[in-house]
C-alpha cells in the first residue's frame, strides 16, 4: 500500500474584529513604494505622514469603507549624499524636498494631499480581499485596487476595551496616468506599493456618550 504524506495543516483564518469605526495608528502604519531605476534596481522610498479611518463591518465586509490621507511632504528617500553639494543650483535643500515640492515629482505645494477613498470591498478568501478605490494624486483621480490580507484583531493591556485590527496590502499604479511621466521608461512607469496598517476603534467597545 502506497503511503501518503499529509502536508502541513493550514492555519485557521484570524477571527474578525467587532464592527465599528476605526482610526489608523500612524506609529504602526507604513506606505513604501518602489520604481525601477534604469532596470538595474528598484528605487525604494516611503511616506511617514499617514492618516485614515475604516468603517468595518465583519458581517458584510463589502459594506466596509476605507478613507486614507497621505501627506506627500512626508516622503523619505534616505538620500545618503550631501544634496546641496551635488546640486548647487537646486532651489531645494534636500532630495526629499525636491521629490515632495518639485512640479516634476509630487508638486505638494499645489497638491498637499494624496487621498484614497474605497468604492468596492470584495472578500476573496477567509482572510484576504481586494479594496478598490479612487486614488487622487497630483490632482488626478484614478481607480486603484489593493490586494489586502487581514492579519487579525487584538486588544492591548492598556486599552482592553479598544480593539485593534491589522492589515497588509500590496498594489501598483502607473505614475504617468497621474501626470508624473518624468524619464519614463528609463525610470519605471509602474510603481509598486507595500502597505502595513493597524487601526484602533475610535470609541472603546460598549462606550456611550455622557449626557
Amino acid at each position: 500500500v502506497a503511503e501518503t504524506t499529509a502536508g502541513p495543516a493550514e492555519a485557521p483564518a484570524p477571527e474578525l474584529g467587532p464592527a465599528g469605526t476605526y482610526v489608523m495608528d500612524p506609529t504602526h502604519a507604513s506606505l513604501t513604494w518602489k520604481v525601477s531605476h534604469f532596470g538595474l534596481s528598484n528605487y525604494t522610498a516611503r511616506f511617514t505622514g499617514l492618516a485614515g479611518t475604516l468603517v468595518f463591518d465583519p458581517e458584510n465586509l463589502s459594506a466596509s469603507v476605507l478613507d486614507v490621507n497621505v501627506d506627500p511632504a512626508s516622503v523619505e528617500t534616505d538620500y545618503p549624499a550631501d544634496f546641496k553639494a551635488g546640486h548647487p543650483d537646486s532651489p531645494f535643500n534636500s532630495f526629499d524636498q525636491e521629490i515632495s515640492e518639485s512640479d516634476t515629482y509630487f508638486n505638494s505645494t499645489v497638491f498637499p494631499a494624496i487621498t484614497f477613498k474605497s468604492t468596492e470591498v470584495t472578500q476573496t478568501g477567509p482572510s484576504t480581499g481586494t479594496v478598490t478605490g479612487d486614488l487622487t494624486f497630483r490632482g488626478v483621480t484614478k481607480p486603484v485596487t489593493l490586494d489586502v490580507t487581514y492579519n487579525g484583531t487584538a486588544t492591548f493591556p492598556w486599552a482592553p476595551d479598544q480593539p485593534r485590527l491589522g492589515f497588509s496590502a500590496t498594489g501598483s499604479l502607473k505614475r504617468s496616468e497621474f501626470g508624473l511621466d518624468f524619464m519614463v521608461p528609463t525610470l519605471g512607469d509602474e510603481v509598486d506599493l507595500l502597505i502595513e496598517a493597524e487601526f484602533s476603534m475610535a470609541e472603546p467597545a460598549g462606550s456611550t456618550e455622557s449626557e
